[in-house]
């Protein structure tokens, strides 16, 4: 792209940084280690110009690139929080002197780009006028070559001002892409918010800013931090999932100062008998809630380690909230807690067993958790399904289900078959017995 005189001008009067060349050891080498962290070098492909076709094209995160590029868009906070993008690599920029033995001073943009692409080691510190670096930069573009494109961004982060950086970049989509990803990559937050400042992009530049959140320890400077993000310009998905972090992280700090010295005075039972293992603080929800059901489940729905408050607030699915309460009372044995959670009345006062989460999850539950074979058989009654009532009871030794439902199907082979699996003289065997003896059941043929 051409550039007026008063452009060259400004570049030369702007850049913050002088050309790379080998003779700057200290200062240039520390920004290399820097580069390398995030980038390392291609293997080296044969130098062969015919074979470009067949060199594999991949993008700065590891994908295949062609033609075709994907339209920038803002991610999900939750996708960007959980985002564990694959290790990438990039030629490397600079090699003791003595390595360049076929260094050349005339390559042009298009073969410098092209040795960078099969990994050999280049100087673009020839490369001086901000013309020479565009058109370095848009030939990287035109080879659709993520980690090329990425080895010369690296090289104007360098040498240019943000501010032209920015605004050449603002241009050029595919490399202002490949610079995000690489800020992230190499965690230069501060980079990134004067970048998606300068752009105006609203929705990035408060992620990028929540996402500091990460760094800061204290739980109460956190919180304060958390406070400050709620106001931002996030859609009303993550808005809703930020005010949800604050108020979490809120709840959290009240929870552990009240327990901590419950816990230190000793006067609690369920902290004497079951020491915490570790703190609540910045736990995910569901741990939360998990917690709440451990050691304050039969606490008044308006404090806040109730579970019920928990539930309530946050606005907890209710398949989501009987599993987790299911996981923490069966893992204290409190096994009328567990018949009272799926225990429902209707309007004329009968109760009936109801299990939002099937009462198949329930039973290999509450077998994790060592429940009596008395309650497991209770359970496995309750699974609707006849087939997997018979595995459940089968595997779990609920030897009266495993018959009943054999004597209720009047499937005799079946039962004969289990007959062979019970004890020698036991009670089951003899209730077998019984049933295959009587002579009130028609069996299947």
């Amino acid at each position: 792209m051409n550039r007026t005189k008063g452009d060259e001008e400004e570049y030369w009067n702007s850049s913050k940084f002088k050309a790379f060349t080998f003779d700057d050891e200290d200062d240039e080498l520390s920004q290399l280690k820097e580069s390398k962290r995030a980038v390392n070098s291609l293997r080296d492909f044969v130098d062969d110009d015919d074979d470009d076709d067949d060199l594999e094209r991949v993008s700065w995160s590891g994908e295949p690139v062609g033609s075709k590029t994907r339209p920038g868009s803002f991610q999900s906070l939750s996708d960007a929080l959980s985002d564990t993008s694959a290790k990438s690599y990039a030629p490397e920029l600079g090699r003791p002197k003595g390595e360049y033995r076929d260094y050349s001073n005339d390559w042009s943009p298009s073969d410098t780009v092209r040795r960078l692409r099969k990994g050999k080691v280049c100087s673009l510190e020839r490369f001086r006028s901000l013309q020479d670096k565009l058109q370095l930069l848009e030939e990287a573009v035109s080879m659709h070559d993520g980690n090329v494109i990425t080895a010369v961004l690296i090289f104007l982060k360098r040498t240019l001002s943000k501010e032209i950086l920015f605004r050449e970049l603002e241009v050029r989509q595919v490399a202002l892409r490949h610079l995000i990803h690489f800020l992230k990559e190499i965690g230069d937050q501060k980079l990134l918010l004067d970048l998606f400042r300068f752009l105006d992009r609203t929705e990035e530049l408060a992620l990028t800013h929540y996402r500091e959140h990460l760094n800061i320890q204290d739980p109460e400077k956190r919180k304060e931090f958390l406070k400050t993000c709620i106001g931002l310009p996030f859609s009303a998905e993550d808005s809703a999932h930020i005010q949800d972090h604050y108020t979490l992280l809120e709840r959290q700090i009240i929870i552990e100062a009240n327990d901590r010295h419950l816990e230190s005075a000793g006067q609690t039972e369920i902290f004497r008998k079951h020491p915490r293992k570790a703190s609540i603080l910045n736990m995910p929800l569901v741990t939360t809630l998990f917690y709440s059901c451990f050691y304050h489940y039969t606490e008044a729905e308006g404090t806040f380690s109730s579970p019920v408050n928990l539930k309530k607030t946050f606005k907890i699915p209710e398949k989501q909230y009987v599993l987790t309460a299911l996981a923490a009372r069966a893992k204290l044995r409190a096994w009328h807690d567990v018949d009272a959670l799926f225990t429902t009345k209707n309007w004329l006062g009968y109760t009936k067993k109801r299990a939002p989460i099937g009462f198949h999850r329930v039973v290999e539950i509450l077998h994790k958790n060592s429940a009596p074979v008395q309650i497991l058989q209770e359970y496995v009654n309750l699974v609707e399904d006849v087939d997997t009532k018979l595995n459940l009871a089968t595997k779990f030794k609920c030897h009266d289900v495993v018959i009943d439902t054999c004597r209720d199907l009047k499937d005799r082979q079946q039962l004969l078959v289990y007959r062979s699996k019970v004890d020698k003289g036991s009670a089951e065997e003899e209730k077998i017995d019984t049933i295959l003896n009587s002579s009130q059941i028609r069996w299947k043929n």
